[in-house]
């Protein structure tokens, strides 16, 4: 499979359950939040998953047929507003991040390791607004020079997953065509981002979404861990 990394201009790479496994820290921060509505695996991936976090909220209360009053950013977590859960999930994540030492899938920064030696450029994209203090968390922060998250979203107003503004901005600021660039992500809803962009190749990692989710959301390959993808 070394074709996959050297028929690309530019690789743009999602975080979590990308890169670094956190994914895992943000499906039990969710379902921790969530915990009074009984939410399992299958809400997560099928509502949350790689989404902006109060979308998170409005898509998972949306596919059980509930209503909370939207609330507002100064809600405290213990409101019972979108976003109240959105606080309290962010506030269960950080404190697992502080608690639980991670570094990233090997196989992951071993594609980083061989995207450099051919100098070929790469750049973050997440729904996240903790990408910094899980990079910091996980020594990765120096590998990447062009982070759009959840924050530059924000202010930016691009829209979150499975729209694929995110990505496009990356793409641009890399001055690489989407055509050029391969998206690699693990949750439905980025591999629908990055096939609504036009990007040349998506790269699903599953990491629990299901293969045929991936695939029927539009991913060209699908792999385990990115290791499979080197020779």
């Amino acid at each position: 499979m070394d074709s996959v990394w050297s028929q690309v201009t530019a690789v743009l790479f999602d975080l979590d359950g990308v890169i670094t496994p956190t994914a895992d820290i943000h499906q039990r921060a969710w379902l921790q939040a969530l915990s009074n509505f009984d939410a399992d695996e299958t809400d997560y991936h099928n509502y949350i998953d790689g989404r902006p976090r109060l979308d998170g909220v409005r898509g998972f209360l949306h596919g059980r047929s509930m209503t909370l009053p939207e609330g507002s950013p100064s809600d405290a977590a213990s409101t019972s507003s979108v976003h109240g859960i959105a606080a309290l999930k962010n506030s269960i994540f950080l404190h697992i991040l502080e608690h639980e030492p991670f570094s990233g899938y090997p196989g992951s920064l071993a594609v980083l390791s061989d995207l450099e030696q051919r100098l070929t450029p790469f750049a973050l994209v997440t729904s996240s607004k903790n990408a910094e203090p899980v990079l910091r968390a996980s020594g990765l922060r120096e590998r990447f020079s062009i982070i759009v998250d959840g924050n530059r979203a924000e202010e930016e107003s691009l829209r979150g997953k499975p729209a694929p503004d995110t990505y496009l901005r990356a793409a641009s600021l890399l001055g690489v065509a989407p055509i050029d660039c391969a998206v690699v992500e693990d949750a439905v809803s980025g591999v629908m981002a990055g096939h609504a962009g036009g990007f040349g190749t998506v790269i699903g990692v599953n990491r629990g979404a299901g293969r045929d989710a991936l695939i029927a959301a539009g991913a060209d390959l699908v792999v385990d861990d990115l290791q499979e993808t080197l020779p």
